[in-house]
Order: C-alpha cells, then sequence, then structure tokens
C-alpha cells in the first residue's frame, strides 16, 4: 500500500494505540496488586487508608509501572516482524507510533522509573536498574530463546511483589509466598504463549521451547512446572504453620486442575490462548486469597 493510501489516524488512534502498546490494563493491575500485597499482607489491614495515603508506596508503585510500560514498549519495538504474523491486529510501532517515538518513550520511562526507585531507597533503584537491563535484554535477544526469557520475565513479575519488602520488610515471608505463586503461573502463561505464537516465532527465527521440543514435550514440561509449583506452595505454606493459607491453596487446586484438563486437550492456536486467559484467571483468584491469608 502506497503511503497516500494508508488510511488517516487520528488523536483517538493515537491514544487508543498507545494505551494497547503499554498494556494499560496489565500496569493497573501491577499498581493494584502492590497496593493489596501492602494493605492485606503486610498491614496493618486496620490503617489501609493511612497505607493508601503512604507517599513512598505510591512512588514505589510509579516506578514499577513505568518500567513494565517501557518494558511492553521495548517488547513491541524489537518483535514488530513477528507480531505482524502471530497478531496483525495488535501491532501499534510503526503504525500508530513511530520507531524513534517508542524508543524515546521507553528510555524517558526508563529513567522516571529509575529516579522514582532512587527517592524511595537505593536497593529500590539498584533492584529496578537490574529490572530495567532484563528487560532490553530479554526483548532484544532472550525472549528468542528457550525458557531463559520465560524464566526472565516470571522472575520480574514476583519482583514486582517483593521490592514491596525492600521497604516494608514486616510479614515479608507471606509477601514471598505469594511472590513465588506469582513466578510461576506467569511461567506457565509465558510457556503457552510461546504455543500460541509458534507460526511467528518460528518463521523469525526463534527457538522457544515449543519450536525446539515440540507442542507435546513442552506440555510435559508444564506439567512438571505445574507440580513443583503446587508442591512448593503447600511446603511454604506449612512451614509458615499458615493453616488458613493450607485450605485457601487447596480451594486453588480446582481451577489449576481446570488449567492442567484444558491444555492436555489444547493443539489449536486459539486452544492455547484461552489456556493464557485462564492463567491469568487462577493468577487473578490466587490474589483474591490475600484476603483471608
Amino acid at each position: 500500500m502506497s503511503v497516500s493510501a494508508r488510511p488517516k489516524i487520528g488523536l483517538w488512534d493515537y491514544v487508543a494505540g498507545s494505551a494497547r502498546l503499554v498494556r494499560i490494563s496489565n500496569l493497573v493491575i501491577v499498581a493494584l496488586t502492590q497496593y493489596l500485597t501492602r494493605i492485606l499482607l503486610i498491614g496493618p489491614r486496620h490503617e489501609w487508608r493511612r497505607i493508601i495515603a503512604d507517599p513512598d508506596l505510591f512512588v514505589l508503585s510509579l516506578s514499577t509501572v513505568c518500567i513494565a510500560a517501557a518494558g511492553y514498549i521495548i517488547n513491541d519495538y524489537f518483535d514488530i516482524k513477528i507480531d505482524i504474523v502471530n497478531k496483525p491486529e495488535r501491532v501499534v510501532v510503526g503504525r500508530y507510533m513511530k520507531r524513534r517515538w517508542a524508543i524515546g518513550a521507553h528510555q524517558v520511562l526508563n529513567v522516571l522509573g529509575a529516579v522514582l526507585g532512587l527517592i524511595v531507597s537505593p536497593y529500590i533503584f539498584i533492584v529496578n536498574v537490574i529490572s530495567i537491563t532484563s528487560l532490553w535484554f530479554y526483548s532484544a535477544r532472550y525472549k528468542r530463546l528457550p525458557f531463559i526469557g520465560n524464566f526472565i520475565v516470571s522472575l520480574l513479575t514476583g519482583m514486582t511483589l517483593l521490592i514491596l519488602t525492600l521497604r516494608y520488610p514486616e510479614n515479608r515471608h507471606l509477601v514471598f509466598i505469594y511472590a513465588i505463586f506469582s513466578f510461576f503461573i506467569s511461567l506457565v502463561r509465558e510457556i503457552v504463549k510461546d504455543m500460541e505464537d509458534i507460526r511467528g516465532d518460528e518463521a523469525h527465527g526463534c527457538r522457544t521451547l515449543p519450536i525446539i521440543w515440540g507442542l507435546r514435550r513442552t506440555k510435559t514440561f508444564l506439567y512438571v512446572v505445574i507440580a513443583v509449583f503446587i508442591i512448593t506452595l503447600f511446603v511454604m505454606a506449612r512451614a509458615l504453620d499458615n493453616g488458613p493459607l493450607v485450605l485457601l491453596f487447596f480451594l486453588l487446586l480446582i481451577p489449576v486442575g481446570v488449567l492442567v484438563l484444558r491444555l492436555s486437550q489444547a493443539d489449536t492456536r486459539r486452544d492455547f490462548h484461552q489456556i493464557s486467559g485462564l492463567c491469568k484467571v487462577v493468577m487473578l483468584l490466587g490474589l483474591l486469597t490475600m484476603i483471608w491469608a
């Protein structure tokens, strides 16, 4: 299509495209999860008004959101050709936003996230710089390699909870359990997404687990990951002698069992897309258990 034949892009297209680029709904979930963790796990719960008004928590959460948004931008920046194959309707960079604007926004958000982290604590600043660096290398290289990219994203997902303990050390063992929970569910979802995107990834030389192992062996690997995940959660909950948490994790076995069943039956891109959504549901249900933990 010639340049003159391209449809005109209006202001709303830019706004909607930018919101989609930074996964605005995911950013809201990240911030909400951090606030719920601070109130429900770290506490004290009865001081929730003071916690919500805490400027340090606001700045810390904003720094996390900025770095996550920058990570989404740089990921799409490097994945334009792959995304045109896997999900052409969701491509933003190069359609609604020029590549140089995308890389500029990525740099500004990263600097802002690092500086905001430094305002709260030098330790948070260090973690933020490590996260920024990891997200760059993930997008530029590791995403195309087997497992390591999945591991990095999942580790950073768990870190969004653990980073709170650098400023608020109370009940850190309880926060650690939920960070482990977030890590494992994210790891399962990242591998499922690789299974969903296998066609575009393979066409552009990626070496993800489904490409080098095939779908059947990758499913077997996921069963092992889920088993380790379940065992780890129960061992840690028992180690804390937290009866209600053990019961809550037993209840979570129901949606996890549904996930495993759906995974065993999955064969098409649509199937894996639905399982990816189911992982989000399990994540949400797990976070809701914070209310009774």
